[in-house]
């Protein structure tokens, strides 16, 4: 597993079809320091983020923003919009019950795109 925002930015995410071991805590935490904004569970199955944008419509391209990401990515978060303009992201990979690199990879480029956006 890479060590910072920088080299995570430089992968691409793997197709996980199961048949691996999800991170373990310790690799879950040490992981996690590359990416600040992102708050691991205690468990260390999953990493969340939550933002507020300025409006209904920034929200929306946001949204539609790491929709198109995680497509290329081929990793799929999952999305809470509520109050219109607050969004919650979630990251876990489903098919080992817990965190792989490509959680780490899509949570890195999720924050350059939100870099990029001015939240």
């Amino acid at each position: 597993m890479s060590g910072t925002s920088e080299e995570l930015l430089q992968k691409k995410c793997l197709p996980c079809e199961g048949g691996v071991e999800a991170c373990s805590l310790e690799q879950a935490i040490s992981q996690n320091s590359a990416i600040p904004q992102w708050i691991l569970s205690q468990d260390g199955k999953w990493i969340e983020r939550s933002v507020r944008l300025k409006n209904f419509i920034k929200m929306m391209a946001c949204v539609n923003q790491i929709a198109d990401l995680a497509e290329a990515e081929g990793h799929h978060p999952d999305l809470h919009l509520t109050g219109y303009r607050n969004l919650k992201i979630e990251l876990t990979t489903h098919a080992i019950g817990g965190l792989s690199e490509n959680d780490f990879i899509l949570a890195a480029k999720i924050d350059q795109l939100l870099k990029n956006e001015g939240t």
